[in-house]
């Protein structure tokens, strides 16, 4: 299966769509689909298989994912993508994250998220990406901040991580707003 591939200056983004994952999951061995999708552990793998199994698009949403794989030595190293994509609204939101402790703070995500937004605006016609972070996410905030997101409110009690019931600060970034950049 051939994906999709935008490029940085340091990583490929492979475009995973829900047709994509379908094709992993009927066609590949568990090695290989750890292998494409940069999985470290069996229980990401059995993470991974559910959501799938649960479905990627309902009537009105669906997903649009990329894997942000090392130029280097071409290691997946994360996503960067939107879910909740509404097209018939013109928004997603953004999500991200890096596997691996090792490449944080190297400036990876804030280059695919600079590729990942121009791709929404100019490819996909969205005119809103907005973007949900915990309060106390510090590096996440600076990446939303560095962009020109606007905090639009801040939503108590709003997911469960590790147990702990977490807030959620809510953001947005307009089309208008990102072409004046």
């Amino acid at each position: 299966m051939e994906f999709e591939v935008l490029t940085t200056k340091r990583l490929f983004l492979k475009k995973l769509t829900p047709e994509v994952f379908t094709y992993l999951f009927e066609n590949c061995s568990e090695a290989e689909i750890k292998s494409q999708l940069g999985l470290t552990s069996d229980a990401e793998f059995i993470k991974e298989k559910m959501k799938h199994q649960g479905g990627y698009v309902t009537y009105d949403r669906t997903i649009l994912s990329f894997l942000l794989v090392l130029k280097e030595n071409n290691e997946t190293i994360g996503r960067c993508g939107y879910h909740n994509l509404y097209s018939d609204h013109a928004k997603a939101e953004l999500g991200y994250a890096l596997t691996k402790e090792e490449n944080k703070g190297k400036g990876y995500m804030s280059e695919a998220v600079s590729k990942i937004l121009e791709y929404g605006f100019t490819n996909m016609g969205l005119n809103r990406i907005e973007a949900g972070v915990g309060p106390s996410n510090k590096a996440s905030l600076n990446i939303i901040r560095k962009f020109g997101f606007t905090q639009e409110g801040y939503l108590r009690q709003h997911f469960v991580r590790d147990g702990e019931i977490q807030d959620t600060l809510l953001f947005s970034l307009l089309e208008e707003e990102y072409k004046k950049k």
